[in-house]
């Protein structure tokens, strides 16, 4: 299945480290870009949590979209969806499932991850047909741990954990097979 999720591997591939990043200033926007570009980092998920996320995702956009690969997350509606199509985003991330989200998501042909955190949920989403994942929050549903029970499991499934991680855990969570990026915002704080 080349297609599932709209090729949101090939992207994960590409970036194990994802920054989540809450824009509550529009003049935060440019320091932090031009903090992860120093630091080699050229993709950023902004959530959806404030006021002018839609304003600050559409400035990355047009102002460093040849840069950095921009998603947005926090995604919990279909008229999110559709707003982020105008924009242009490179990927979307929700933090859990439906299937009204999942079929917008598969309609608007934008590589996108669903969050999970139990059994049941990532049961859903494969009846759905999804295969990657976001493990969210990882910290609150057993981490590491989970995510080794999950891989005996479900040995078809990977996943994108966030959620309490940080520079000390990144790169332990990374090591784990069925794990292929992880996001969190301990590369963006001071």
């Amino acid at each position: 299945m080349q297609n599932v999720q709209n090729n949101i591997q090939f992207l994960l591939k590409q970036n194990s480290i994802i920054p989540v990043v809450t824009i509550n200033d529009m003049d935060e926007i440019e320091p932090i870009i031009y903090s992860l570009l120093d630091k080699n980092i050229k993709c950023i998920e902004v959530t959806l949590r404030t006021s002018i996320a839609f304003e600050a995702i559409k400035l990355i956009r047009e102002s460093y979209g040849e840069e950095i690969c921009l998603g947005a997350g926090t995604v919990v509606n279909v008229q999110q969806i559709d707003k982020l199509k105008k924009i242009g985003v490179d990927f979307i991330v929700c933090p859990g499932l439906s299937s009204e989200l999942v079929k917008s998501l598969l309609n608007c042909k934008i590589p996108f991850l669903t969050g999970v955190s139990t059994p049941s949920d990532i049961i859903l989403g494969v009846g759905m047909g999804l295969r990657f994942f976001k493990f969210f929050p990882a910290n609150l549903f057993g981490g590491i741990s989970a995510l080794k029970t999950y891989q005996l499991v479900f040995p078809e499934v990977s996943f994108c954990p966030t959620g309490g991680i940080n520079h000390d855990s990144f790169n332990e969570y990374l090591e784990l097979e069925n794990v292929l990026s992880v996001g969190g915002s301990w590369m963006v704080k001071n």
